[in-house]
């Protein structure tokens, strides 16, 4: 069959050697579509570690067809979305994740292209966080946010180095004490399912108005780990990002100084990776709010 495969998509893959994947993709493609009994539209863009396609189930039902690339690992998304159950998140129609595949429900535009205002934006990314949450105990096979926390810290600073040291050694020491924060404050009886990386681009609108997540991590972890990644998002707005916590804060019953140290951490963990890998200005601007936010601790 003929695939679409974006730049992006095909960039990664061959800049990690699997240029094989490429060439083995159509057939995997196909051979899904036969057993899924799926009509195969156009692939989406916009990512880098999957490939994205529309499908159309044999009942008439719109899907999307997602593709992991070599290296990336479905089975977290797979687990948080079988846990949601379609609330909250994108609805799991089927999965083969020996072939790192998902069927996954097809939803609208993404938040951002809907909705004007950013702090009506930041609203409903809260309430759509807390119609995903829900408990879930050690028995579930997902990593914790401690356990992100304490990789996070393993990494940034040789990432730092990496990216050219692109922001103060103050504001990376604030980052790790964060990450060490919230490390220790884990605790598995009041961990819930988290999505970890909630923004207006993996917020897509359904076919009843509201608005479900795409692309989730899959953690067992604080709300608050959510809500950080709320606090980092749209860095070029300009507002008081102490008054941003404070409102997320108020709409979750979440407590304020654990979402404000999630979102340093995010803010500061991302931006560095960003300019490790040339994302500009998004990296840029992440940083230079937390050199700012440091400066005036």
């Amino acid at each position: 069959m003929s695939l679409d495969i974006p730049d992006q998509v095909r960039r990664t893959v061959i800049a990690d050697g699997n240029e094989a994947w490429l060439d083995e993709l159509p057939a995997v493609v196909d051979s899904l579509a036969q057993e899924w009994s799926l009509t195969i539209g156009s692939s989406f863009a916009g990512g880098h570690v999957a490939l994205v396609v529309e499908a159309t189930v044999a009942d008439g039902t719109p899907a999307v067809l997602k593709i992991g690339i070599p290296g990336r690992d479905l089975k977290p998304e797979a687990a948080a979305l079988r846990l949601a159950n379609g609330e909250g998140c994108a609805k799991l129609l089927g999965e083969d994740v020996g072939r790192q595949a998902l069927l996954l429900e097809r939803l609208g535009a993404p938040m951002s292209d809907v909705v004007a205002d950013p702090a009506s934006r930041h609203n409903l990314l809260c309430d759509v966080a807390v119609r995903l949450w829900r408990p879930i105990g050690p028995d579930v096979d997902l990593p914790t946010g401690a356990t992100l926390a304490a990789q996070y810290a393993d990494r940034l600073p040789e990432l730092w180095e990496l990216a050219g040291r692109p922001c103060t050694p103050a504001t990376v020491a604030d980052a790790l004490e964060c990450m060490k924060r919230r490390r220790l404050a884990h605790d598995d009886r009041s961990a819930v399912l988290v999505h970890g990386d909630i923004h207006e681009l993996n917020a897509l609108q359904a076919s009843d108005g509201s608005y479900k997540l795409i692309d989730p991590l899959g953690l067992r972890a604080e709300p608050a780990c959510d809500l950080g990644t709320i606090v980092r998002c749209t860095p070029d707005l300009g507002d008081d990002l102490r008054e941003r916590t404070e409102r997320l804060a108020a709409r979750t019953g979440v407590d304020a100084t654990a979402i404000w140290e999630w979102g340093s951490i995010h803010r500061v963990f991302s931006g560095v990776y960003a300019c490790s890998i040339g994302f500009q200005p998004f990296g840029n601007l992440l940083l230079a709010e937390a050199d700012r936010l440091t400066a005036n601790h």
